[in-house]
């Protein structure tokens, strides 16, 4: 009997993540004994952080415990009621469903999932994490980018935001603190993103996962927390704020007006029971997490915020490349100034210095420009050492292809 290939589902066509998929070329090049100096996973875990000893323990004990079964679909209770009194901290008192999942990423793929026909779109913050894309496409959704302001401290624009808006538009996503900018929102923003969000009938996805990394004394507002008539969802998770992404467990909050919200409640609980639970042990490392100890916190703000400086310090003064400063997250994006693509740019700079980073396009941005992303979570040596051969090897590539 003969056979045929086998053809993939047309959803997975424009399914890439940049991050991840750099590290071909980076296996490429170490292959040559190269040093390897690598600035775009943002795991805390494979440098100098660590989680907090007491969610550890929580969750090791619970194993020992035998907690090794299935969890309730929405996550345990003590969870539940720690993830809902953390959200009335940061002011959102008007919660109608609190859900554990298998990190912040599964939390986001079932709210869309819930929500938005083939055909239909939201619209997703460029540059912005790449999983909203991805979902975009096995959802079979259409693109609609909004453009974040990059002289404007890569803030959202709002006018083009407006201008995206259209009668298949189900719902707007925030990432804030951002992940690649590093920006944080003003609250002049977020307040003119809810009028829209209530006069199109909306729902906000409001990711706020680095919502506790934030540098300078900054504060972050949560969107949710300034309208309680909003339809809002906002994500969280222990995976940066508490130094554990290979737990998976984040969490959605559901906030605004249950007789607005109260079918695609249903249907978010739909998806939740079929898939049976997130990871059970782990859940109880989040009660000590957000009410526990946070020194772990001051810890790792002082090295980031070093690490922060010397990243923007350096890189502002290498000539063709400028850099905002980012004040939450721990990663920068900084421009290059060069008409080239910056696919070409990162595939070259990883093959002839090792340093590895991602380009700009696998996070989205403004047509014309070239950017980069780098983690910087690394010690200041390794960094200092990445930042010089980016500098000497942009002047080379400049000098080799022209502006």
């Amino acid at each position: 009997m003969s056979q045929q290939v086998i053809v993939p589902a047309v959803r997975t066509n424009n399914i890439t993540y940049a991050v991840r998929d750099i590290m071909l070329i980076a296996a490429e090049a170490a292959k040559s004994g190269k040093e390897m100096l690598y600035l775009n996973i943002g795991d805390p875990n494979i440098y100098d952080f660590e989680p907090p000893k007491h969610l550890v323990e929580a969750a090791y004990k619970a194993m020992l415990e035998n907690k090794n079964g299935y969890s309730p679909s929405s996550g345990i209770k003590q969870a539940i009621d720690a993830i809902e009194r953390e959200a009335n901290r940061k002011g959102i008192d008007n919660i109608l469903d609190v859900f554990v999942t298998t990190g912040a990423s599964e939390a986001i793929d079932i709210c869309l999932t819930a929500l938005v026909n083939e055909g239909e779109n939201i619209l997703i913050p460029t540059p912005g994490y790449p999983l909203y894309t991805a979902i975009q496409s096995k959802l079979m959704m259409y693109e609609n980018p909004y453009y974040l302001d990059e002289n404007n401290g890569w803030q959202p624009n709002i006018e083009d935001i407006k201008s995206k808006i259209n009668d298949k538009t189900k719902a707007i996503v925030l990432i804030n603190p951002n992940n690649p900018t590093g920006s944080l929102y003003s609250k002049e923003i977020l307040l003119q993103i809810i009028d829209l969000a209530l006069e199109h009938n909306l729902v906000i996805f409001a990711d706020e996962i680095y919502d506790k990394l934030l540098y300078d004394g900054k504060k972050m507002l949560s969107i949710a927390s300034l309208n309680k008539d909003v339809s809002c969802i906002t994500f969280g998770g222990l995976s940066k704020n508490y130094m554990v992404p290979g737990f998976r467990i984040g969490w959605g909050v559901v906030s605004g007006r249950r007789e607005i919200l109260k079918e695609y409640l249903e249907a978010i609980n739909r998806i939740l029971r079929s898939r049976l639970s997130a990871n059970h042990p782990e859940q109880y490392g989040i009660m000590p997490s957000l009410e526990g100890d946070q020194a772990h916190l001051a810890e790792a703000l002082e090295k980031l915020t070093r690490r922060r400086n010397l990243t923007v310090e350096m890189l502002n003064a290498i000539e063709g490349i400028s850099c905002v400063k980012p004040e939450g997250a721990f990663y920068a994006f900084p421009q290059l100034h060069m008409k080239h693509s910056d696919n070409h740019f990162v595939a070259e700079l990883i093959r002839e210095t090792g340093v590895v980073v991602v380009p700009g396009s696998g996070f989205g941005q403004v047509p014309g420009t070239q950017h980069f992303r780098i983690v910087f979570l690394p010690n200041e040596e390794i960094l200092e050492k990445s930042y010089k051969k980016i500098g000497e090897f942009f002047k080379k590539y400049l000098d080799k292809h022209g502006n």
